[in-house]
């Protein structure tokens, strides 16, 4: 029997999930799904240029390990872009360090933590809010993961 899987940590929600060729309809391309941990590993790698191993520090797993997930979505994302199919963003065995809010109203959008909830937009005051670590299921579970954490 196979160990358990280590609870990767991811720094928040990504702002869109799905990608797909335009002029395309979704219903006819095949799908390529990236989990979160795999996302959270390109950004680190590829967008913000992290070191394999400073990266794995920050989502709290081995370095073998970053660098497999790296290679699973370098993959994954080829496939999209060479043979395109749709991306989309979905689940994985993670917790979120802070969230992204969207409010529904005016489109504006704002970074919090999980201590401090947010009920109504500080712009126009809307009570229409997306909760995007809420759309992965997450949120009351990651309030105090990471207190001694950026």
């Amino acid at each position: 029997m196979s160990r358990p899987k280590k609870e990767r940590i991811v720094h928040e929600p990504p702002i869109y999930t799905r990608f797909k060729p335009v002029g395309m309809r979704s219903y006819i391309l095949e799908q390529a799904p990236l989990t979160i941990d795999e996302y959270e590993a390109i950004r680190l790698a590829d967008y913000l240029g992290m070191e394999h191993s400073e990266a794995a520090d920050e989502m709290e797993i081995s370095r073998s390990t970053f660098t497999r997930l790296v290679e699973k979505a370098r993959k994954k994302m080829a496939d999209f872009l060479v043979e395109g199919k749709e991306l989309f963003i979905e689940g994985g065995n993670i917790h979120f360090r802070g969230n992204i809010i969207r409010c529904l109203d005016c489109g504006h959008m704002f970074k919090t933590n999980f201590e401090n909830e947010m009920t109504k937009c500080p712009v126009c005051g809307s009570i229409n809010l997306l909760d995007l670590a809420g759309g992965f299921g997450h949120g009351r579970c990651c309030r105090g993961r990471n207190r001694g954490r950026r």
